[in-house]
């Protein structure tokens, strides 16, 4: 029987299920069957404590039980609530006053921010460039809107940071194409918890120096899990770095207040703008306009008045700052118990500094991660490696999975 297809294709593939929303519904279907004691969902990308109940800070949850009608049921501007947009750069900048020009423009997570890049700092055809680890729905976004994914090495044999390939790609895709959107997760990228430092920062500086005149590159600095990166101030001294950029080289922070109020279903983030001059920046709030428009409108006006409220109000912002760096405390007590337990069994894991997730790389993840399942034990097999969400599991369980891992391996003849 040949199956009846409707939709358009326009280059794109017409999706099966989501992989990890898949895997983690075995997960949840085997909860149900054998109990919850008998498996280790390792998927979630979200903070859940050691029972598996989703962690919510009780100040943001006390704030958005406050919101009048006004404030979460009124329509919101297009860029965003004018106190959001403000609250959100001083989230995003902490201590870091820019002498660049800033512009704000709300969207549903840090996710509509790398949509928004991507369609107004790329063109039709164009490949986008980031690391060979990354984040599966990159490519997804840059299908839908008619783009490619090209990637770069992430670590040299030292496992550093790869300036060389980083650069190598950056000029061959020059080569080809007038502009280039750049995605750079960090810090706690996604999926291997690795941060850039300052000396790789100051080296992809010097690397976009060279950008032809002729073109035009924006930076993505997806900093999704900045927040929970460690100390809030020592992660965000790449700031400075990025005003050594030429004029021709955009940087655009990619914010997702989602994450860092632990409300994820608000669907609240930005992109925002460190522009050489001010009609850049204005162009910037302009595009980002048209694009919010042209696809979701204008984003749930809840999360910006919480964020608001919270940048309005010491006493909240400092107690919503104390109890982040408590649940962040306990997710890297997972991490080092994590990496502890590798070291044991000779796990090797990518470079690790902190986040929600740590990378064990592998030669054939997806048989890797399908016998853990007959264990109980669920992981995202990506394209080089099995993913572990250590932001999901206990300490206890992240002491548990390594050599479970390096079992699975072993019977794959690894």
């Amino acid at each position: 029987m040949i199956e009846y297809v409707m939709a358009a294709k326009g280059g794109r593939t017409i999706p099966k299920e989501d992989k990890i929303f898949g895997i983690s519904n075995r997960a949840n279907a085997m909860i149900e069957k054998k109990g919850k004691d008998a498996v280790i969902n390792a998927t979630i990308g979200a903070l859940l404590d050691d029972n598996g109940d989703l962690m919510v800070l009780s100040s943001i949850d006390e704030t958005f039980r406050s919101l009048t009608p006004q404030e979460y049921a009124a329509y919101a501007p297009i860029a965003g609530i004018p106190a959001f947009r403000k609250a959100v750069v001083k989230a995003a900048l902490g201590k870091y006053e820019t002498k660049r020009y800033v512009e704000a423009v709300a969207t549903p997570g840090g996710t509509g921010s790398i949509r928004n890049t991507i369609a107004n700092y790329s063109q039709a055809g164009d490949k986008v460039l980031t690391s060979d680890w990354f984040w599966a729905p990159y490519g997804t976004i840059a299908s839908e809107i008619g783009r490619g994914l090209d990637t770069f090495q992430l670590f040299n044999d030292e496992r550093k940071f790869n300036i060389a390939s980083f650069e190598q790609k950056v000029f061959e895709l020059l080569e080809q194409q007038e502009y280039l959107t750049i995605i750079l997760n960090t810090p706690a990228h996604n999926p291997t918890g690795y941060s850039l430092t300052i000396e790789d920062w100051e080296s992809v500086v010097a690397v976009l120096n060279k950008v032809p005149a002729g073109r035009k590159v924006a930076l993505l600095v997806d900093v999704a899990y900045i927040d929970f990166a460690g100390d809030e101030d020592e992660y965000r001294k790449f700031l400075p770095v990025l005003e050594g950029l030429p004029v021709n080289v955009l940087p655009i922070i990619g914010y997702s207040a989602s994450k860092t109020l632990t409300a994820y279903g608000m669907r609240c983030g930005a992109m925002i703008c460190l522009a050489p001059t001010e009609a850049i920046a204005k162009e910037f709030k302009s595009v980002g306009e048209f694009s919010s428009r042209g696809s979701w409108s204008n984003c749930s006006r809840a999360g910006q008045s919480v964020m608001a409220r919270i940048y309005a109000d010491e006493e909240l912002l400092a107690r919503v700052t104390r109890e982040r760096a408590e649940i962040r405390d306990m997710l890297l007590r997972r991490g080092k118990a994590f990496e502890e337990e590798a070291k044991k069994v000779d796990l090797v894991t990518v470079p690790f500094d902190a986040g929600f997730f740590v990378s064990i790389p592998c030669d054939d993840p997806d048989a890797v991660a399908s016998k853990l399942e007959e264990k109980g034990i669920f992981t995202v097999p990506l394209a080089k490696g099995v993913r572990v969400s250590i932001a999901s599991v206990s300490e206890e369980k992240c002491r548990i999975i390594p050599a479970e891992i390096k079992k699975a391996m072993e019977a794959c003849g690894m």
